[in-house]
């Protein structure tokens, strides 16, 4: 059964099986004893840290490990506020930064300090130049992450990281998703990332710290990892990720040009096979192995189920697939369609018949939940001027809203109005992303008398 979910967590590399089991026989001992078990394990978490620090790119002293890449970003970002707040209490973020950066961001505006979130465009990108705009003197701590999480666009680290150096900012980078795949680029002042990312066992972080970079660890003191992640390590975990991250850097040049291939395949052959599709996410600049896509008139949940009954397994951002039925916030934040949202990430080792198979039961699957949902209760129309038309569609979830939209579309002449009203917040994004797609005018939104908010929309084809 094909797993296309590696983004969330990547199949365990048989290096790191092979590390794990042999650290578990030479390194269950305390590394900081000094009888000959604990000199034993202690050569073990030597070894591993210089490893990590090669591919990260930083010396083994500016390098910790910790329990998970999220604890790693807390603590990364804690403590960067910390040492630096005397400079200000400013946290700069861009809006599509991975949860443990935006919860890390809610933390600290909960204690009073200020979060300011740079946008960005469709593809999911900074600008750079409104990145630098938005550092300040009382910039305390940037964050941008090196690959997005979601869509695989790839964020400008570099020029980024010259604008922080200029104004004198250090530069925290979230680098999970791309760490396994090459190096980040230099400039950043802290890195943060989770070993089950590239291959390696769940509950191993790593963050690095630049020396020279005013960091006060927050929490009780504890001798451990330079006091930056307490507690007993553990060592065979840490030895398997340190040894899958060099195995998969040594790989990752001929499997990310192998990979890439197949997603290109997958690019330019789901908006063939299936109409009514967005495929989001920089087409160039993104990792090699991750594409997303969105159909329209699809409930993401469904789609998932039926692909999971397939053999396939794949993640979406989509509302559909939430309880809380709010679109991803990068999504959201990159104002694309976001209904029948689905992320494919391949591991390595994916092969040109697992995808072919993806592609093959991809467009059947999309066109039975669209049958399925094709004929809901027909909403409620209500009768107003010949060129508008009121489309009651509150109560109804992603992706309905936008499906009683494109129904009676054509029943006003060109340059009518059909206006929805929905309560679903999934509809901010997909009615005006509907209307891009078919070359209809997004009017706007306003509240609605009725509640929920009405959506307007203008007939121009």
């Amino acid at each position: 059964m094909p797993y296309f979910d590696a983004a969330s967590a990547a199949p365990l590399h048989p290096v790191a099986r092979q590390a794990l089991l042999a650290a578990l026989d030479e390194g269950w001992a305390d590394p900081a004893r000094l009888y000959r078990e604990g000199r034993r394990a202690r050569l073990l978490l030597d070894a591993a840290r210089e490893a990590a620090a090669e591919a990260v790119g930083c010396r083994p002293d500016e390098l910790v490990f910790t329990p998970s890449g999220t604890r790693a970003v807390h603590a990364g970002v804690a403590g960067a506020l910390a040492g630096r707040r005397r400079v200000g209490g400013l946290l700069v973020v861009s809006a599509v930064e991975h949860s443990s950066v935006l919860h890390a961001g809610q933390t600290h505006a909960a204690g009073g300090g200020e979060v300011a979130e740079v946008p960005v465009g469709r593809s999911g990108a900074v600008d750079p130049e409104v990145y630098a705009a938005a550092l300040d003197s009382r910039t305390a701590l940037a964050c941008l992450q090196s690959a997005n999480h979601e869509v695989g666009t790839e964020q400008p680290v570099a020029e980024v990281a010259e604008a922080c150096r200029e104004a004198g900012v250090p530069l925290l980078v979230d680098a999970a998703q791309s760490l396994g795949w090459g190096p980040v680029p230099a400039g950043w002042s802290l890195l943060a990332a989770s070993a089950h990312k590239w291959g390696g066992p769940a509950g191993v972080g790593l963050l690095a710290v630049r020396k020279g970079v005013r960091f006060a660890p927050q929490g009780p003191a504890d001798e451990r990892e330079s006091g930056r992640a307490p507690g007993f390590e553990n060592l065979p975990a840490i030895v398997a990720a340190a040894a899958s991250l060099r195995a998969v850097r040594a790989e990752a040049a001929a499997e990310a040009a192998r990979l890439r291939d197949l997603v290109d395949r997958i690019r330019a052959r789901v908006p063939e096979l299936v109409p009514d599709v967005e495929v989001v996410g920089d087409p160039v600049r993104r990792l090699p192995h991750v594409v997303t896509f969105s159909c329209l008139y699809v409930d993401g949940e469904t789609l998932l189920h039926e692909l999971d009954r397939e053999g396939f397994s794949v993640s979406s951002g989509s509302s559909c697939t939430s309880s809380t039925l709010t679109p991803s916030h990068v999504l959201r934040a990159m104002g694309v369609l976001s209904e029948g949202n689905v992320r494919v990430s391949l591991p390595a080792g994916t092969t040109e018949e697992e995808v072919d198979g993806f592609l093959a039961v991809l467009p059947g699957l999309v066109a039975s939940v669209r049958d399925r949902l094709g004929a809901p209760r027909p909403a409620t129309v209500s009768a107003g001027p010949a060129d508008a038309l009121l489309v009651d569609a509150l109560g109804k979830r992603c992706p309905i809203p936008v499906i009683e939209l494109a129904k009676v579309i054509g029943d006003v002449p060109v340059g009518g109005t059909v206006t929805v009203l929905s309560d679903d917040e999934a509809a901010r994004l997909d009615i005006p992303a509907w209307c891009e797609m078919r070359g209809q005018e997004y009017v706007g939104a306003q509240p609605s008398s009725h509640g929920g908010t009405a959506y307007t929309v203008r007939r121009l084809t």
